[in-house]
């Protein structure tokens, strides 16, 4: 048995790492259409996917979020904003091998059929049902609920890419009930369905090895890491130490 802590940010790339082993994207970069959502874990996702089939090498995580959590004394601009809202590129869409720039999850969604993708970033993560939870702050419910016109309408395939420090113990679905309360306040939840991918999954799908969350925090840039044992052939543990040693340096998040 290996264990091993990984950090928020190594815990992003080694779920963009898992995404490229998915049978669904393999078959959707071929002949069906990818979004990936503009996130923070998915900014590691779509750089994994751009990098490892040759697309683009001008992909920058920097603005690839529409909303993030900050420190609360994290100084951000002058005006308040974190920086120019036209320095978004737009969710990133692979349709039939090609990147369609500049556009949108808004712009694609009635396209999308069956064979499709959509990968969506989450808030929370139940990890006992499974089941993720996006905090919605748009009066219309965002990014989320026009993806889940395909997910529901025409069986698009959702993978959710979720980090195991958002992980909740309350039922999403109570929380939902708490937060979207009318005369509450602040963002609301929409607790979703989908194929849910932490560093747990991930490690399966690159190695085959199982892995369990035995603890977790730090400090010193390792505030929310996870402690994983994980259990395999001695085959799945060598691989298991060798992509743990292409992640273990991920520097931290910056803007």
């Amino acid at each position: 048995m290996i264990q091993t802590s990984i950090t928020p940010a190594a815990g992003k790339r080694l779920i963009a790492r898992s995404i490229l082993k998915h049978t669904a994207i393999k078959a959707a970069l071929e002949s069906g259409t990818i979004v990936v959502i503009a996130g923070t874990t998915n900014g590691y996702v779509a750089e994994e996917l751009l990098t490892a089939y040759g697309y683009d090498n001008e992909f920058s995580r920097k603005r690839f979020f529409r909303g993030i959590t900050l420190p609360p004394n994290y100084k951000i601009t002058d005006s308040g904003r974190l920086s120019d809202e036209s320095r978004f590129p737009g969710d990133l869409i692979i349709q039939k091998g090609a990147i369609i720039k500049g556009k949108t999850i808004f712009d694609v969604v009635d396209e999308l059929r069956e064979g499709d993708v959509i990968l969506k970033g989450a808030n929370a993560v139940d990890l006992t049902h499974k089941q993720a939870g996006v905090l919605i702050g748009d009066t219309k419910g965002g990014t989320i609920v026009a993806a889940l016109q395909a997910v529901y309408g025409r069986r698009v395939r959702l993978i959710l890419p979720v980090g195991l420090e958002k992980r909740v113990t309350t039922d999403l679905n109570i929380i939902a009930s708490l937060l979207n309360t009318p005369g509450a306040h602040g963002a609301r939840m929409l607790p979703v369905t989908g194929e849910v991918i932490t560093e747990l999954e991930a490690i399966m799908m690159i190695t085959g090895a199982s892995a369990e969350l035995v603890a977790a925090g730090g400090v010193c840039g390792a505030e929310g890491a996870v402690w994983l044992a994980i259990s395999g052939t001695p085959e799945q543990e060598e691989a298991v130490k060798e992509i743990l040693a292409e992640i273990r340096d991920e520097p931290n998040f910056t803007l």
